[in-house]
């Protein structure tokens, strides 16, 4: 299995934090997040990573070869040379790509400006299916990426769900949705290609495309979990007050 981590994005609600690093650089109790979710994905026997980078590319690259030798890891950097016109529609096809045309694998993929609890990346390496962790416990807003799963059927102790996406994105009506996709996710390696198609498709209609939007198509063709948080802890850092609230979840952690 290989962790992907998309590190690409320009932050520009985060400056001046993000001035001269991009996000997954940023550090908390002296680690980056980066490091701290390479580590968390280690805990589960992944020793091979692949890295997007765009924003402040050097410093990611001049960052991996001491995580390399700190944790005698593999870490392949590529790079979304047109990060700033993209979304990570893109910067996932070219993870995904590159994993379909290297051997195929199982790969667990995750927005670099994600702080979660490692029970989270636990429960996803641990299903064989395609899947996503999806927030049952949080309240919504206008600003989280909602998804309705019709068809549901649940496990015995009601963690994973079972279904087809209906809908997908932050457009959504609240009080219909399921819940809210975290960014993190895993693709099966019996799904690559057909994953890798629905990006190409994505792609063509519109670079600005989020990868997210693959998995609505994916469900209707490949059965997808989708790992419920049951209250599982865990942000994205889109803004200051969210950077707040990560430093809050990482000592809770620790701790």
């Amino acid at each position: 299995m290989i962790g992907v981590i998309l590190s690409a994005g320009m932050g520009t609600r985060l400056m001046p934090l993000t001035k001269d690093k991009p996000k997954p650089l940023l550090e908390i109790n002296e680690v980056t997040l980066l490091e701290r979710m390479i580590k968390n994905l280690m805990n589960e026997d992944i020793t091979e990573f692949i890295v997007i980078v765009g924003y402040n590319k050097e410093k990611v690259i001049e960052f991996a070869p001491i995580l390399e030798e700190k944790y005698d890891i593999k870490v392949k950097i590529i790079e979304n040379e047109n990060y700033d016109t993209t979304n990570t529609s893109v910067s996932t096809y070219l993870a995904s790509k590159y994993i379909e045309d290297n051997g195929k694998d199982d790969f667990i993929l995750i927005n670099g400006d994600n702080v979660v609890d490692p029970e989270i990346i636990t429960r996803i390496a641990e299903r064989e299916n395609t899947s996503l962790i999806v927030d049952n416990f949080k309240d919504l807003n206008e600003e989280s990426f909602k998804l309705i799963i019709e068809n549901e059927t649940f496990n015995e102790d009601n963690t994973i769900a079972n279904g087809t996406i209906k809908e997908i994105g932050k457009g959504i009506d609240i009080p219909s949705s399921t819940g809210e996709f975290i960014g993190v996710s895993k693709v099966s390696s019996s799904d690559i290609v057909k994953f890798n198609e629905i990006l190409e498709d994505l792609m063509e209609e519109d670079k600005q495309n989020y990868y997210d939007f693959a998995y609505k198509p994916l469900s209707t063709i490949s059965p997808i979990d989708f790992v419920l948080t049951n209250g599982l802890k865990w942000t994205e850092i889109d803004d200051h007050n969210d950077w707040e609230q990560a430093q809050k979840l990482i000592n809770e952690f620790e701790n």
